[in-house]
């Protein structure tokens, strides 16, 4: 009797707040995520402590960590919320125009940067009442257990081998370029092999230490190495970095030609070939038959393939 009186004190709206302070470890963050105030988070949590007997967040350092008991909630937590969001939406099929449920997309900047915006306004356009949010791809994103927890439905970049263990649907395929400022030396002589490697570059921050990017790892199976002398973790700045310098940037023509107009850069054929560049959408087993998130990735494909129009 005492399991059911418990039972009955649970909401699913406590499950997700539980569930978003746990994954964030943050009571300010869960709030911000959840679009509450703080207060009523805090009082939610309090509840929680409560219910379970157990403190959930402790403090460590300057941040919250979540105590044993915590951790081995997440996963139940993120269970609950998959069902009970599939229970209604996936049985009623899913309407665009009068749904509400919360899209999230994690995308790397490496993509063009017409992308996203694209996306968004599109999902805006067409299914008004649903809120969107985009997430970076940044070191510290394990996405394979975003995805599996449902806290991200796909995740868009471009991979040297895409995991074998989730499923993934092609979106762009691009030339792999040069970008340099346009008073650049090699604009007026243009460059060998020897030359090209020497030069310095400008690369993105790995994803992890010792990860080694497309163009990278490309290099390393024909035994090259170029000359990379400065690293930045937002490559969507990298182009304003090379125009004002001598630095090299080699990623996809379609994602270059974006600044042309805006900025004092060139694009030169790299010396040494390269396959194409090509970005992927990914998504986990337990979305692959729901409705919402195959409207979602037709959306995404829709885009990207505006983009190859273009």
């Amino acid at each position: 009797m005492r399991d059911q009186a418990l039972f009955d004190k649970i909401d699913l709206h406590l499950i997700r707040v539980l569930h978003t302070v746990l994954t964030e470890r943050s009571v300010s963050r869960a709030a911000v995520r959840l679009g509450m105030h703080q207060p009523a988070v805090s009082a939610a949590l309090k509840r929680l402590r409560d219910l379970s007997g157990d403190p959930l967040l402790v403090r460590s350092g300057v941040g919250m960590m979540p105590t044993d008991a915590a951790l081995r909630m997440i996963d139940p937590a993120a269970a609950i919320l998959r069902s009970a969001e599939a229970l209604f939406s996936d049985a009623r099929g899913f309407d665009p125009r009068t749904a509400t449920r919360t899209f999230r997309v994690a995308a790397s900047d490496y993509l063009d940067p017409l992308f996203l915006p694209q996306l968004v306004a599109r999902i805006k356009a067409q299914a008004p009442l649903c809120p969107i949010e985009v997430l970076p791809l940044s070191p510290d994103t394990h996405y394979h257990a975003h995805l599996a927890q449902g806290e991200v439905d796909v995740v868009i970049g471009n991979w040297p081998a895409p995991p074998e263990d989730l499923h993934m649907g092609r979106l762009l395929g691009d030339e792999v370029v040069c970008l340099v400022h346009r008073d650049h030396p090699a604009v007026r002589r243009g460059w060998e092999v020897a030359d090209w490697l020497a030069a310095e570059h400008i690369a993105p921050t790995p994803m992890h230490p010792g990860a080694r990017g497309v163009i990278d790892a490309h290099l390393d199976s024909l035994g090259l190495a170029r000359n990379i002398t400065a690293r930045c973790a937002h490559f969507s700045l990298i182009p304003d970095i090379v125009a004002s310098s001598l630095l090299v940037m080699t990623t996809g023509r379609q994602f270059c030609e974006r600044y042309l107009d805006r900025l004092p850069l060139a694009i030169l054929p790299s010396p040494v070939p390269f396959p194409r560049l090509m970005y992927y959408q990914l998504w986990h087993a337990r979305t692959h038959h729901s409705a919402a998130a195959m409207w979602l990735r037709d959306c995404v494909k829709s885009v990207a393939a505006s983009l190859r129009k273009e």
